[in-house]
């Protein structure tokens, strides 16, 4: 009994390291990097490998909707809240028509 104490308590001090001060947390980004220049350079009209130059390659593709491509992009600084942001593009017969998300055009 004395054993299954003693690993319980070392496993409740080490899990309380993470919220230890002076710990060193890394910041995590995810996804797709995305700035309002890139989006600045978007234009109704543009094909699709002039899209995927500009943005890079989309983070999600949905196939029951082959037309709209998905740009995620996540950044948690270590020890303060996640930050995300996203973008969906929307492409008729393999040209930009819209897009619609957290950036916009010229803003």
């Amino acid at each position: 009994m004395r054993k299954v104490f003693i690993s319980v308590a070392l496993a409740t001090l080490v899990s309380a390291c993470s919220d230890f001060p002076g710990v060193y947390k890394i910041d995590i980004p995810q996804g797709n990097v995305i700035t309002q220049e890139m989006i600045d350079q978007l234009r109704p009209g543009m094909t699709e490998s002039q899209v995927r130059y500009i943005m890079g390659t989309p983070l999600v593709t949905d196939t029951f909707s082959p037309g709209r491509w998905d740009y995620l992009y996540s950044f948690k600084p270590g020890g303060e809240p996640r930050v995300q942001e996203r973008v969906s593009l929307y492409f008729e017969e393999g040209k930009l028509t819209r897009l619609t998300g957290d950036f916009h055009p010229g803003g």
